[in-house]
């Protein structure tokens, strides 16, 4: 149970970026000993506020007061914070993907002897660390062969190999399947309740808040708006939460559409694809599976079930090797062997990872909408930018996209911010087919409901949507149809009036198709 003393205060802290006020005036107090979530939309300020705690924002650069453990703090980077034992794991990973698991876990604290690099100790260490977490992989796995899920443990793992005393994490769950989340939140507890570590969390998942904070500090606009305190006599009232979080009653998380199913566009049959690192795995089995113009189609299943690989491998065989199957638009078979090949039969793929793939950080948000139709603005390889413009300015503000310019950097944006460009960026190629692999991964409760907006208007227009989420109430919520898939193989095809969290999950633990017919 949390203790009652003060380890951190954050006092009055106002933070502007040029002309924009990110913070102002906000106060936090987290207890020793306690789960403390932050909660706000995307854009709030939640991250750049623990980014002033960790040195990110140096002192001087922005304005009110730190106190940690009863003493001022006054850090000046990241590694200022760490030796007072504040670690900050951030919402987008900062690992490396050319090194392996140890060597990213002991980043900047290796173990060493005599002043050089003890391997044998540094792998054992890493062993037993990985474990905790509940990560099987071997320590010597280069972190680009693992999925984004299992990257966020060795990040935790990573946390864990510090001398922590106060462990911050932003949307540590985002990327996470139910499982998977709930061995990380339970992970927290125990370091909580075993070794009196303090947690801030992050997170955008109500029932999770609900289940593990302590106590709860709600940002709007870059102010604190709310504190609430947590028993189980006083449970999260998660509409209060709601409400103070967007300003607004959000009566419905998901928009009321009534669809329009027309003639089949998308066809895949008999698809199977082995792993790039090991070509006698197969990692999608024999998948089969059809979308039809304005019907929103979901992919569910656990970490590791293959869907993302089944998405990635269709579209330019973007992922594994040794693919076969065949493609169809609109009952043509199409090749799909390179990603222009799959733009041209009128495909589109928004990624999960939307910073490693999704978006060019570097650029502007008009580069960023135009990227995957260059040919479609320009005339003898000349770009037309005015044409340019005027779709960005009018995705932006269809989408709602909060920003001063298209000619600001993506890199400046919120999250939900991000992903509503990289939605523009296809939709603005006009595809037929759209896949959206984790559309609202770390989004807030307020931009999903519009990025649902958003799929349900596509669908509006008469094309077929594929969605891969990993929250089943979001499927359930938006989809006409749900696939389920599990260990590489597509296991059901569901219709809309057999939708409930306790089959679905059935489906997504059966090791082969049912004897009926999956499409």
């Amino acid at each position: 149970m949390p203790h009652s003393d003060v380890i951190l205060s954050m006092k009055s802290i106002t933070k502007s970026f040029g002309p924009v006020k990110a913070l102002s005036n906000v106060n936090l107090k987290v207890n020793r000993g306690e789960i403390h979530a932050i909660c706000g939309e995307n854009g709030a300020g939640k991250s750049t506020l623990m980014n002033v705690l960790s040195g990110v924002y140096p002192y001087g650069s922005y304005s009110g007061n730190i106190i940690f453990e009863g003493s001022e703090c006054k850090f000046k980077r990241i590694l200022d914070s760490e030796k007072q034992g504040i670690v900050v794991i951030q919402q987008e990973l900062a690992l490396s993907p050319f090194l392996s698991v140890a060597e990213n876990i002991f980043l900047g604290n290796e173990r060493k002897r005599d002043g050089v690099i003890d391997w044998e100790t540094t792998r054992a260490q890493a062993a037993r660390i990985l474990e905790k977490v509940g990560l099987s992989e071997s320590p010597d796995t280069k972190v680009m062969d693992i999925g984004v899920g299992k990257q966020q443990l060795v990040e935790i793992a990573k946390a864990l190999s510090k001398n922590v005393k106060l462990l911050v994490l932003d949307e540590p769950t985002a990327a996470l399947n139910d499982e998977d989340s709930a061995h990380l939140l339970q992970l927290v507890r125990d370091l909580r309740d075993q070794q009196g570590v303090t947690s801030i969390i992050i997170s955008h998942k109500l029932n999770e808040i609900a289940s593990i904070a302590d106590s709860v500090t709600i940002i709007r606009d870059g102010s604190t708006v709310g504190w609430m305190g947590v028993t189980p006599e006083t449970p999260v009232d998660q509409d209060e939460l709601i409400r103070k979080m967007v300003g607004r009653e959000l009566t419905n998380l998901y928009p009321v559409h009534t669809s329009h199913i027309g003639k089949e566009i998308f066809r895949v049959k008999d698809w199977t694809v082995y792993h790039p690192l090991d070509s006698s795995r197969a990692v999608v089995k024999s998948a089969s599976f059809y979308a039809r113009a304005g019907e929103i189609v979901g992919f569910a299943g656990l970490m590791g079930a293959g869907r993302t690989e089944l998405a990635m491998s269709i579209f330019g065989r973007t992922y594994g090797v040794n693919a076969s199957g065949e493609v169809f638009v609109y009952g043509r078979k199409v090749e799909t062997s390179t990603v222009q090949a799959s733009i041209d039969a009128g495909i589109a793929y928004a990624t999960e990872d939307r910073k490693m793939y999704g978006l060019n950080l570097l650029q502007s948000i008009r580069e960023n909408a135009s990227m995957a139709s260059l040919l479609k603005h320009s005339r003898f390889g000349v770009m037309n930018a005015n044409q340019e413009q005027i779709e960005t300015e009018k995705y932006r503000a269809e989408f709602n996209i909060k920003t001063r310019s298209i000619e600001e950097r993506v890199s400046n944006l919120s999250g939900g911010n991000q992903q509503k460009i990289v939605l523009a960026k296809w939709v603005i190629a006009d595809p037929d087919i759209l896949i959206l692999d984790e559309p609202t991964r770390g989004i807030d409760i307020g931009a999903k409901y519009e990025i649902y907006e958003i799929i349900d208007s596509l669908a509006d227009q008469g094309k077929a949507v594929i969605v891969i989420s990993s929250e089943l109430p979001e499927l359930i919520g938006i989809c006409d149809r749900i696939y389920t898939m599990s260990l590489g193989s597509i296991t059901e095809d569901v219709p809309k009036n057999g939708f409930t969290q306790e089959y679905l999950m059935k489906c997504m633990t059966r090791e082969t198709a049912s004897t009926s017919k999956v499409a």
